[in-house]
């Protein structure tokens, strides 16, 4: 299930890829579409590797809704789903964000994550300090809860020591 993304850039529309694709219909993945979406600045991609790996998603399956529906919509298996009703399909894709969240908050503890976390950061895709001593540092995001929904994402400013709720921008 690749969600199609189309470019509104004429000169890049008629221009061909290596594989002579028009770049026009680019493909993308579930999870890049996810981390895009306004309001999502703060996930990272996490490696659809890490994904698979049971090993990495024990537990999760009694906390999800749907779960084995939403793990496919995540990682893009396309499987036939006639057993399901549309407004099943809505929860599903509502369990696939919740199966996310979870996953991404195991994921950033790896040093992969963090690693996709720290360049993250250096590119001040956190925001910044609004405090003029802070001089514009760059801020982190910081999780009050590991349980779903039940409280917001701060930010924090490591130079003044300040957490702040997240402001879209």
């Amino acid at each position: 299930m690749r969600r199609r993304v189309y470019t509104t850039d004429t000169t890049v529309s008629s221009e061909e890829d290596s594989y002579g694709e028009s770049l026009e219909d680019t493909e993308q993945s579930w999870i890049s579409w996810f981390c895009g979406l306004r309001g999502n600045e703060l996930f990272c991609e996490v490696d659809e590797d890490y994904i698979q790996d049971d090993f990495n998603l024990s537990g999760l399956s009694s906390s999800v809704p749907y779960y084995d529906y939403a793990l496919d919509t995540i990682l893009d298996i396309d499987r036939p789903r006639n057993d399901i009703t549309d407004q099943q399909q809505e929860l599903v894709e509502s369990a696939a964000e919740m199966l996310y969240g979870l996953i991404h908050a195991r994921y950033i503890l790896t040093t992969r994550g963090m690693t996709a976390m720290l360049e993250k950061y250096k590119q001040n895709h956190f925001g910044r300090c609004p405090r003029f001593l802070c001089a514009n540092a760059p801020c982190l995001p910081v999780g009050t809860s590991d349980i779903f929904r039940t409280a917001t994402v701060k930010i924090f400013c490591p130079k003044c020591k300040v957490s702040r709720v997240f402001k879209q921008h």
